[in-house]
């Protein structure tokens, strides 16, 4: 009798609370992932400027800068052009990168290695808000579209990672476009004299502005819009991109921790399987975009005001495929897909144990 009793009492017993992967609030989940952002934009960032380069080098801009101390390199075949005092001018040839590698070796003996980190600085300030608005988004839209499929509509749970991504990719793109567009100049363009130093992210993006200058009314009239170009090229490549690789990485993930750690996990086993899986999300997703990452590129290196207002992602990639066929649709493609992998991987096995770390703190207290 004594059993039946107790057991409408532990019918009517409250449900265990959340876990504390679901009760962290987005400021936690903003700090995990601006730390992984960090050492990403720092490891990779020079696959990026060689896929910048290939990319702008393709759309028609020029790495043969001459200027008044300049003398060719003594591994590089003179064309057989004298500069007055100077000895023979470098062959064109010279200055065009023929692959990753290529841009890797010619822009350290040129230009100094340090400038594989060139952009770095914008690359960490869009790295840190972009990614501190993603992941810490992805991560509240997901949960939440999971709770609502669970509760009222189960068929939409499979999509929650390709619904999630996309709006959380879409908000970071928009907050964070005048940096990206900073970066993209800053990386394609070389320095144009011997000594100078090269204008800084602030002033990237004041060129931008004062170039609206140019531009007669009623477009002048559009100002600061002008940071934000090449947006929607970015939202064409960003939204697939990230819808694209949460679909591969929600289910790799969990397989892999499955195989890997069965019921229990620790940092280790969360590490090693949220970088393979970000790994292969990453080169499958950055390999499927790249055409609109060639688009995004041509559009942020355009330097004619009047052309950037005209340009759009559809018309850019014909453009590209009448003239340069498939290959210039994939143009970069190397360095994007080898950068994208580890990328994807650090930032989000690197989120993840942080969260990790941060759950045993709560379950702790």
């Amino acid at each position: 009798m004594a059993t039946a009793e107790r057991a409408p009492e532990q019918q009517l017993a409250p449900p265990p609370p959340p876990p504390p992967e679901r009760a962290m609030g987005f400021a936690e989940r903003a700090v995990a992932a601006a730390g992984a952002a960090v050492v990403s934009a720092v490891l990779v960032n020079p696959l990026d400027v060689a896929k910048t380069r290939l990319q702008a080098q393709a759309a028609g801009v020029v790495y043969n800068p001459i200027w008044s101390d300049f003398r060719c390199y003594p591994w590089c075949n003179p064309g057989g052009l004298k500069l007055s005092g100077l000895g023979p001018s470098c062959s064109p040839e010279c200055f065009q990168y023929r692959g990753t590698m290529d841009v890797f070796s010619k822009i350290a003996r040129q230009e100094g290695i340090f400038r594989l980190w060139r952009g770095t600085a914008a690359s960490l300030a869009l790295a840190v808000p972009t990614v501190g608005i993603y992941l810490p988004s992805y991560d509240l839209l997901r949960n939440w579209i999971e709770e609502y499929s669970d509760h009222s509509y189960p068929k939409l749970r499979p999509y929650a990672p390709l619904i999630a991504g996309s709006i959380a990719r879409s908000l970071a793109c928009i907050t964070c476009s005048p940096i990206e567009l900073a970066r993209t100049r800053m990386q394609a363009f070389k320095q144009s004299s011997g000594g100078a130093k090269p204008p800084g992210m602030w002033k990237t993006m004041l060129g931008v502005l004062s170039s609206r200058q140019s531009i007669s009314h009623p477009e002048n009239s559009r100002g600061y819009h002008l940071l934000w170009t090449g947006m929607g090229a970015q939202l064409a490549r960003d939204v697939p991109f990230s819808a694209i690789c949460w679909m591969v990485l929600e289910p790799t993930r969990r397989h892999l921790l499955g195989l890997l750690a069965g019921e229990q996990s620790n940092a280790a086993v969360i590490m090693g399987a949220n970088f393979s899986a970000g790994f292969i999300a990453g080169v499958i997703s950055s390999g499927a975009t790249c055409p609109l990452d060639v688009a995004k590129t041509r559009r942020q290196i355009e330097k004619d005001p009047a052309r950037v207002l005209s340009m759009n992602t559809r018309r850019i990639l014909l453009e590209v495929w009448r003239n340069e066929g498939i290959n210039g649709l994939f143009r970069g493609a190397g360095p994007r897909m080898a950068r994208a992998g580890p990328s994807v991987g650090i930032v989000v096995s690197s989120y993840e144990v942080v969260k990790h770390i941060m759950h045993r703190k709560h379950a702790e207290l």
